[in-house]
């Protein structure tokens, strides 16, 4: 795959610019709003038009409408005057010639783009609801939303100035709640307003000023003194009033009288309703934690989970609603260091000496992390950890003069708090800058309650969070319905303030249960099609539909415990397997299997590769067979990059533990993946191959998904990776190509959709993935594509704007750079799983309306009550639970130009759901979504090594890579020809 370094786009890159709420004396259009202006637009010298630089809102930055969304929901609701985009308006209508839109100046897009920015004040910014379904039977589900009462009032927002300035969140809070507790009944006109921790301050009614200064004292808590008087500091405060916001423009909204929807009412009711929750847990993003809520259980290494639960007001059909939903999290144990170290260890530190791995683990696991000294009677001063200290404490030195006079740090403890310090081995903790460091011995300090753990967890961790999260439909109810008792909303006095009640009810909501389709098999078999039941189905008496050939293959064994005979017996018995479920499979390998150690994996693999490439007389190996070791660290990522980008083999890895215990099922499940890997398919829909599914069989049709997965909290150099998979037949719509590349750090708008650069022969090229794909799909069907339909993965609502805008106007350029005029209409989906919405069976006893988990049924979809008020989205539980509590996909349908009803667009992505390639049950996203998401995992390996290692240093950026800028990054290696074609990511 010629995947080529990031060029300068033509795309047009707008940077939204929110506006404040109604202010008092600016330029305002007849309808009362600010106009936007017009984006920033650079024409460089290769005369492409682009943005000034990458827009900051179109990273993931957890920017949302107030909403579920991506899992970096990090920080608190921040209403500046609009924090967050207003919404924008639409892109244009496909109707217009694209071919004009690619050859426009960078004038010309500007005028463009300030005329549809002006139009959202005319039209809906996206595809409007054209009706509710109506197929599947009818049932009630209970939804986590609880009715919220709109306020009557209309609320004010005050700009604060606290000087000299706060960079904490919890002192600003203390700094406003002492001066509400000393001005209320005079100064504020006894209002209480609700605070968001930064610069904004909101009430039901207006103060009685406009502006006002105050002086406020406050103890200063990190002092640590516990019964000697404490230190007070003095803060000025300044409060201006900015904005009101109209709740009659909200109640339009609800009502669906108007379709945009008045985003900064919302935020403000978010944080009056989150101001108690504030006061007595721990806040994190949405969330909200207590030690108290349940007992901590530990996770390992000097790790906790903290029970909470989150909580969002949202704008839905039946009012406004508060979204409640339980929440775990991992929190650092509040222990002596010490002890906190040998659990990070897992030995004993104060009698072995500590290896320089161990300290680089301690440096890592300690940095950042708020401390409290424990040798001073009456003080529990805190410090944050900068680092560690190379020399042991007995080694430690420092100057304690101007005269450079050296103490021992054993001496000055000594001397200064009569401390002895015993564990003299061990390093010392260092706090404060790198210009002034000071050292604490590790035995005098405990770590601070209340710290999130932010780094990643390890697999034992996560399995014992899950552990803690998993719970059954009816607990997490019940829990659910307690934390609303225990929250007591009715007599939360800011509630009361705003005028807004709560109800302790879930919603009822009415749901159906839409019916599983039929699933086509091979004539051969005694099974040739199948109505699979609760969402599952097997492969007994069938046959592949397309069973693939494998007639060249090979085996490399990289595990020491499995001997040559147990890996001949395994392979015989997967290519029996292989030839029951529908394929002709070789039972000779080209080679004898080849056993080989772990760390000489390249070696290996060429080996085999050129070994057998001798004995075929030229001919390329079709598959290699793999058994790693069950803990294989950076084995199986080595081995899919050099097969996948350097040697052009399609691979299947098996587990030591499956090798050993043999099981039909997985063998079973095993072959699929195979035979998808070939070029097979396993199964198609009986609709689709008797041409009956509405709007798709009618004309060639191809599916697009397309997903963009992040690095890890904490690595600040590497890239993001994109994925974008297209259906390569129809009408049977189940093989996916897929593409991928890396873009810039935490870019979620996915940047090689199309893209031009100059050729010094050929001029202006263009190319792209969307290109790409389309091309494949002419290639291998001898049918051009007439209609598309994009399932968009990982985007929070308050991207959905820029996402639709930049890769809708990328799907036109990719399709006007093939043919002129050619323009198929779009459908353009967001799919959503890292949402906060759970359904729950009406009754939990009636068997008949759960699965064997408890779960709703699969193939249950909501689309009244709790979804938009005026856009077309629904909730979709399109699997069976197998533990805890299934979350429903949600699904947006930003744009449809093909005119998809509500059963039209449910009932095609539920069927779809049945034809994921590798199991046999329907599975939670609609699969092109799930395959994308699996191709940018899996090219996270394609990366060098030296990015994907550990260096013990966070936020150390890598030499192997170009970190964000106007230069891009390091192209990811190409995938050979034969392996894109297929589903090589299965």
């Amino acid at each position: 795959m010629p995947i080529r370094p990031m060029k300068d786009s033509s795309e047009t890159h707008l940077v939204i610019k929110t506006q404040p709420l109604k202010q008092h004396n600016p330029k305002t259009v007849p309808n009362g709003k600010i106009p936007p202006p017009p984006p920033p637009v650079t024409t460089p010298a290769n005369g492409q038009t682009q943005a000034s630089s990458p827009s900051p809102p179109s990273k993931n930055r957890s920017r949302r409408r107030n909403r579920g969304g991506r899992k970096s929901d990090q920080g608190d609701v921040c209403m500046r005057p609009s924090s967050r985009p207003r919404k924008p308006p639409p892109p244009p209508s496909l109707t217009t010639s694209l071919a004009p839109v690619v050859a426009a100046s960078a004038g010309d897009i500007v005028a463009v783009n300030h005329q549809m920015q002006m139009g959202v004040r005319k039209n809906s910014n996206f595809a409007p609801r054209p009706g509710f379904g109506t197929l599947g039977t009818r049932c009630i589900v209970k939804a986590n939303h609880f009715l919220a009462d709109l306020p009557t009032k209309d609320l004010n927002q005050y700009d604060v100035t606290i000087t000299p300035e706060v960079s904490s969140k919890s002192v600003n809070r203390a700094i406003i709640a002492e001066l509400v507790r000393l001005y209320k009944e005079s100064d504020l006109g006894t209002r209480l307003p609700a605070y968001d921790g930064r610069k904004s301050l909101y009430t039901a009614g207006e103060l009685p000023f406009t502006w006002k200064e105050f002086t406020v004292k406050i103890v200063d808590e990190d002092d640590g003194i516990i019964n000697g008087p404490k230190r007070e500091r003095s803060y000025k405060v300044a409060i201006k009033f900015v904005a009101r916001a109209n709740m009659h423009h909200l109640g339009e909204f609800l009502a669906g009288k108007r379709a945009d929807c008045p985003q900064e009412a919302l935020q403000i009711l978010d944080i009056v309703l989150r101001e108690l929750s504030v006061k007595r847990f721990c806040p994190v993003g949405r969330s909200f934690f207590s030690p108290d809520i349940r007992t901590p259980q530990r996770l390992g290494e000097g790790l906790e989970s903290w029970c909470g639960f989150y909580q969002s007001i949202r704008p839905t059909q039946m009012g406004l609603s508060l979204n409640i939903d339980m929440a775990s999290a991992a929190f650092i144990e509040p222990l002596p260091v010490i002890e906190f170290v040998a659990q990070l260890l897992g030995k004993d530190v104060l009698s072995k000496p500590l290896s320089d791995s161990d300290r680089v683990k301690i440096k890592k696991g300690l940095r950042g992390v708020k401390v409290e000294v424990t040798h001073r009677a009456n003080v529990r001063r805190k410090y944050r950890v900068a680092g560690l200290t190379t020399q042991p404490t007995r080694e430690l030195m420092f100057p304690v003069d101007e005269n450079c006079t050296m103490k021992s740090v054993i001496e000055y403890f000594q001397e200064m708090y009569g401390f002895t310090i015993q564990h003299t081995h061990l390093p010392c903790l260092q706090v404060g800058n790198q210009k002034k460091a000071s050292y604490l011995p590790m035995e005098a300090c405990k770590i601070v309650e209340g710290q999130r753990y932010t780094k990643r967890l390890n697999e034992k961790q996560i399995t014992a969070l899950l552990k803690v999260t998993c719970q059954r439909p009816r607990d997490r109810e019940n829990d659910i319905l307690r934390t609303v008792q225990h929250n007591a909303y009715d007599q939360d006095p800011y509630a009361k303030e705003f005028g807004m009640n709560i109800s302790e009810k879930l919603a009822s909501v009415e749901a159906r249960i839409l019916p599983a389709p039929w699933l086509k098999y091979h004539e051969n078999g005694k099974e040739k099609d199948c109505l699979p039941q609760v969402g599952q189905w097997n492969m007994m008496n069938k046959k592949m539909i397309n069973g693939m050939t494998v007639s060249r293959w090979a085996c490399v064994n990289f595990s020491r415990s499995v001997q040559e005979n147990v890996a001949r017996g395994f392979c015989n018995e997967l290519g029996q397997m292989c030839e029951v479920s529908g394929m002709e499979f070789n039972p000779e390998p080209v080679i004898p299997i080849y056993s080989a150690r772990p760390d000489q994996v390249e070696k290996a693999l060429k080996h085999v590769y050129h070994t057998a490439m001798n004995r075929t007389k030229g001919k390329e190996l079709e598959l290699l067979l793999a058994i790693l070791p069950d803990n294989n660290g950076s084995l199986y990522g080595d081995l899919k990059r050099i097969c996948e980008t350097e040697l052009g083999l399609i691979s299947q890895c098996c587990l030591t533990k499956h090798v050993f215990k043999i099981s039909k099922q997985y063998l079973a499940n095993v072959s699929l993946k195979i035979n998808v890997k070939m070029g097979g398919r396993n199964t198609v829909l009986l609709e689709a191959i008797s041409c009956r599914i509405p709007l798709v069989s009618d004309i060639p049709t191809i599916i697009f998904g397309a997903d963009v997965t992040h690095p890890e909290n904490g690595e600040e150099s590497s890239p993001s990776i994109a994925a974008v998979v297209a259906s390569q037949d129809w009408p049977e719509v189940t093989k996916y190509a897929g593409l991928v590349c890396a873009q810039a750090h935490r870019q979620e708008l996915i940047q090689d959709l199309y893209k031009t650069w100059q050729d010094p022969v050929r001029g202006t090229v263009s190319g792209g993935m969307i290109r790409d794909l389309l091309i494949s799909f002419r290639k291998a069907t001898g049918q051009k594509p007439l209609r598309i339909i994009f399932y968009r993965d990982g985007v929070s609502e308050g991207q959905f704007y820029q996402v639709l805008l930049y890769e809708l106007d990328a799907i036109r350029k990719a399709c006007a750079s093939l043919e002129p005029n050619y323009q198929p209409p779009v459908t353009f989906i967001v799919v959503q799983k890292r949402h906060h919405t759970r359904l729950f069976a009406n009754n939990h006893r009636d068997k008949s309306s759960t699965d064997r988990s408890g779960n709703i049924l699969p193939g249950t979809v909501v689309d009244t009550k709790i979804c938009h008020p005026t856009e077309f989205d629904f909730y979709l539980c399109s699997h069976a639970g197998i533990q805890g509590t299934s979350r429903p996909a949600h699904y947006h349908v930003l744009w449809d130009e093909n005119k998809f009803t509500a059963d039209g667009i449910q009932s095609l992505t539920n069927n779809l759901c049945y034809t994921y390639a590798r199991c046999t049950r329907s599975v939670s996203i609609v699969p092109p979504a799930y395959y994308a998401h699996l191709a940018a995992f899996r090219a996270r390996f394609y990366m060098e090594p030296e990015i994907m290692q550990d260096n013990g240093s966070p936020g150390k950026k890598s030499t192997k890579t170009t970190t964000v800028g106007d230069c891009g990054v390091k192209p990811l290696p190409a995938l050979k020809e034969n392996v894109k074609r297929v589903m090589f990511y299965c």
